[in-house]
């Protein structure tokens, strides 16, 4: 596969699904820098289990028509608060977020008392599988189990409702 095709992916990501060894893998939102992609997690952010604490992922991209067309390994590299790195892309990345609250500054602050992390994802070009070596066959998975699906009764009624 040419690096051309994981290159223009990259450029145009807003958003990578991104899993962690044999962990599903989660919709992102992200931010192209250079030739990778930053990433926040954490408390009051996106939650991506064991990220932060990896050397290495898989993302996939998805092309201009919605589909996957590019899976590749990725090196995962923590940003650090007082690195020069931090100082350059933190900033950037939170003057993307969406519906934050309060200026880029406070965000980057809070990231900071939070402990949230800022993983920057390289992908190794000769890991990458364009859409024409993908499997055909569809990558959707079950929904995983939650607390928050619940079965509910139906409504009471104290009088009997009669159709007109």
């Amino acid at each position: 596969m040419s690096s051309g095709v994981l290159d223009e992916a990259i450029k145009k990501a807003a958003i990578a699904w991104i899993s962690v060894g044999d962990g599903p893998a989660y919709a992102l939102w992200c931010m192209p820098v250079e030739s990778s992609l930053v990433v926040v997690s954490g408390p009051g952010e996106q939650f991506a289990p064991g990220l932060a604490e990896s050397q290495r992922a898989v993302v996939r991209l998805r092309g201009d028509h919605g589909g996957l067309i590019v899976q590749s390994e990725a090196v995962v590299s923590r940003l650090m608060p007082d690195t020069e790195e931090w100082a350059e892309i933190a900033p950037q990345l939170a003057g993307k977020r969406l519906n934050a609250s309060g200026t880029a500054d406070e965000l980057v602050a809070r990231w900071v008392a939070d402990g949230c992390a800022l993983v920057r994802l390289t992908p190794a070009t000769e890991t990458a599988i364009g859409s024409a070596d993908l499997p055909a066959e569809s990558h959707a998975s079950a929904p995983r189990e939650t607390p928050a699906r619940v079965e509910t009764r139906r409504p009471f009624r104290l009088h009997r409702v009669t159709k007109r």
